[in-house]
């Protein structure tokens, strides 16, 4: 590529920053936003090729690039573009500032990296692992190499889906004599040696040698012979990593031969695992350990190999001037000693970099339970800087607030990164990126605990300190903005939240491009919020266009594509469209089972609403077939008095009395009524529900006196909490009135219908 300095009339190429055998890095510049940015450009291949060959290595890199592109997380590399350019294809990626870890280890001589940093990355890496897990996306090929660690700390993993291409491009010329695939022996998984199925586990144990080696100097087989190293993995214990480094916490080590397990049933069930038992390892070490060693900046040119001139230090803001980035292992293998020198490869750390443990944003895991306790430094005088130990010490404590709502512990969460913002706010300010990175955490933290209200107070106070600090365009301002979109559906200003929703979209369509997975989130959620306006046809058709969009980006079977298109069916079911929504849901269903498991929680959802379709066209055999299904699963998975479990049970209730089981229909709908009153509370929604299921069974069965009663009680609780002129306040009072009629009590009955018709005059 060095002939072609400009691709596509806009990505100019500086400078070569490596090169290896999928072809070329280059530092380049965007020429459309104006930002660096490191373009990866794969091999031009000689006419030897097969055509055909070609054509389908270009279908999988378009379909590994949509893959990587649509990963959004600070612990994975950005992915902004991607393409064809005379005949070669490229990758446009964020540029980084750092070494990978490989380059680390050479760096150090091969000897292994100080507990702190390895416990650090490990932590960091099981987070990123877990939210690519939760996409449906395998890497396939963890590496040290594919591992970047920038200068403020941080880990991203680089080369999702496009690793797997390296295994494409020039594979013959890569084999050894023996037919064994190289240059990655080391960390392949013992299912990926016998060619056999390959899942999430297989990504565990790839980076169960990771950590090996990181913790230990060397790989868990470190043999010359390619045949030797794949035979270990498959049928050879690794030597535990104590027995070549004691220090190392007991806990990590069992983690680490855990995820080295030959049979991938015997791994951790999954990375979140893994980085709650990390933390936990990190946690109980750390009681006798500095949690943050103190590191100082080495002279000019210190440390740094011959061939390569001495660095200046990042220019970091005035607070940050004497922080540093990472530490790498002394001969001896001792934290404190000198940082190697930056590398640069495929996003460039910002100029509010803290460093020392990281700034605000760090993804590690602590265990749950409250942090180990850090000792507070003293402030320093005002018109200091504040000092690292404290920097360092909030960012810890921000870590742990992170782990918390992993956990799903938001209470505990936000209290968190509230004291976290309060802090950073006193010593770094009230704009500061870490402050603001601290509320934006506290307000996701209120919304996941249905405090709307407060969370949008959060969120606005996040946009405007955004605004002023990095621009109205930058995308963490405009996350910020679409998060307070948001919180005001949630809170049913409706009108508001399609304001700010659609003054976003049109920011993002033209900074990012129409295609972008943020901009496509962000119409997403526009659908989203046209439908509770009330503005069904227009939700259906941008929901249909953002699914075909997201089909084209990210392929049919992402995630989010299937999030949209179960959008789009509910749509079309509210437009009483069920045979198609019948279909699209059939179909979401099947894809999720596929690529997430039959039981898992979208899967089970998907499945729930084909039910509730099949109901609705009045297909109710087939409806309580997949509902008798339905809470098998629900209940294994998630227990007997899960909330899915009932309402799984309470559509199976409703279909026994579509079909006239109406016996078998009460005591259903009295059973799931019990145990949401017992675990929801009496006037929660659907207790509420349930109770009326129990009222209508009783009807059918001549018991209109008891059903009198239940419909009385439902109609005044949701007059009580939904306020008299609620559409399902002025239902109940139909139920209630209609009851009354089939007793006799007719002029009773007439007194409900004109209340009813009374409130439906004023509403106009």
């Amino acid at each position: 590529m060095a002939e072609t300095r400009l691709i596509q009339g806009r990505y100019r190429l500086l400078d070569l920053i490596g090169r290896g055998g999928m072809g070329e890095v280059w530092r380049a510049l965007d020429e459309s936003l104006g930002r660096r940015v490191a373009v990866k450009c794969l091999k031009p291949m000689g006419q030897q090729r097969d055509p055909s060959f070609m054509d389908v290595l270009r279908e999988r890199f378009r379909r590994e690039a949509r893959v990587a592109a649509s990963l959004q997380h600070r612990g994975v590399t950005v992915v902004h573009d991607f393409g064809e350019h005379e005949g070669v294809l490229y990758l446009v990626m964020e540029l980084l500032e750092g070494r990978n870890l490989s380059q680390l280890l050479e760096d150090n001589e091969r000897r292994p990296l100080p507990v702190p940093d390895v416990l650090d990355m490990a932590g960091q890496l099981a987070v990123a692992l877990a939210y690519t897990h939760d996409q449906g996306i395998v890497h396939r090929d963890l590496k040290p190499a594919n591992i970047m660690r920038l200068a403020d700390g941080s880990v991203k993993i680089c080369d999702f889906g496009i690793a797997r291409l390296g295994h494409d491009i020039d594979f013959t010329a890569r084999l050894t004599g023996t037919g064994i695939a190289m240059g990655t022996p080391h960390y392949m998984s013992p299912e990926q040696i016998a060619d056999g199925s390959v899942d999430h586990r297989s990504d565990l144990y790839s980076l169960g040698c990771v950590l090996y080696e990181l913790a230990t100097g060397a790989p868990p087989f470190h043999l010359d012979d390619a045949w030797a190293v794949l035979v270990g993995h498959r049928d050879t214990p690794p030597e535990p990593p104590r027995r070549h480094r004691p220090e190392i916490p007991e806990l990590f080590e069992r983690a680490i031969l855990d995820l080295l397990a030959k049979d991938p049933e015997d791994r951790p069930r999954d990375a979140s695992d893994l980085a709650k038992r990390i933390a936990l390892a990190r946690a109980t070490w750390g009681a006798g350990q500095p949690l943050v060693p103190e590191w100082t900046l080495p002279g000019p040119g210190a440390g740094l190999p011959a061939e390569l001139p001495a660095r200046r230090p990042p220019q970091l803001p005035d607070w940050a001037r004497h922080m540093t980035a990472g530490t790498a292992a002394d001969p001896a293998g001792r934290a404190g000693a000198r940082p190697g020198p930056p590398g640069e490869a495929a996003a460039l750390t910002g100029a509010w970099t803290g460093g020392g443990v990281g700034a605000g944003g760090l993804t590690g895991a602590w265990a749950g339970g409250p942090a180990p306790p850090l000792a507070a430094p003293p402030l320093a005088p005002a018109g200091e800087p504040p000092p690292p130990s404290l920097l360092a010490a909030l960012a810890v404590r921000h870590t742990v607030g992170m782990s918390l709502a992993l956990q799903g512990r938001w209470e505990e969460a936000g209290r968190t990164h509230r004291e976290v913002a309060a802090e950073r706010e006193r010593v770094l300010g009230p704009d500061h990126p870490d402050t603001l990175i601290s509320r934006y955490e506290a307000a996701f933290a209120l919304g996941r605990l249905g405090r709307h209200g407060d969370a949008l107070g959060e969120y606005g106070q996040v946009a405007a300190g955004r605004e002023r600090v990095l621009g109205p365009e930058h995308p963490d301002t405009l996350a910020a903005r679409q998060e307070t979109a948001f919180a005001l559906s949630r809170l049913g200003r409706h009108f508001e939240a399609h304001q700010v929703y659609a003054a976003v979209l049109a920011t993002r369509e033209r900074t990012m491009g129409a295609e972008h997975p943020d901009t496509l989130r962000c119409r997403h959620n526009l659908a989203f919020n046209l439908g509770r306006l009330g503005r069904l046809e227009d939700c259906h058709r941008v929901a249909r266009e953002v699914a075909a969009a997201r089909a084209r980006v990210l392929g049919p079977d992402h995630p989010d594509t299937l999030v949209t298109r179960y959008e789009v069916a509910y749509a079309l079911g509210r437009l009483g469209r069920w045979s198609e929504a019948l279909h699209i849901y059939q179909e979401v269903a099947d894809a999720r089972g596929r690529t997430l498991g039959r039981e898992h929680p979208d899967a089970l959802a998907a499945r729930y609403e084909v039910g509730i379709s099949l109901g609705r066209l009045g297909r109710s055999a087939e409806a309580l077939a997949l509902y008798r299904a339905l809470v098998d699963d629900r209940t294994r998975a998630q227990g007997p008095t899960d909330p899915e479990t009932l309402r799984a049970r309470h559509g199976l209730g409703v279909n026994l009395g579509r079909l006239g089981h109406w016996e078998e229909a009460l005591a259903e709908a009295r059973d799931v009524s019990t145990l949401r009153e017992r675990t929801l509370g009496p006037d929660h929604p659907d207790t509420l529900v349930s109770c009326r299921e129990v009222a209508v069974a009783l009807g059918w069965l001549g018991n209109w006196t008891d059903a009198l009663e239940l419909y009385r009680r439902v109609a005044r609780a949701r007059e009580d909490v939904l306020g008299a002129d609620h559409p399902d306040a002025l239902a109940s009072l139909g139920d209630e009135a209609q009851c009354l009629e089939q007793l006799g009590r007719r002029e009773e009955a007439v007194e409900l219908y004109r209340r009813m018709a009374s409130v439906r005059r004023r509403q106009g």
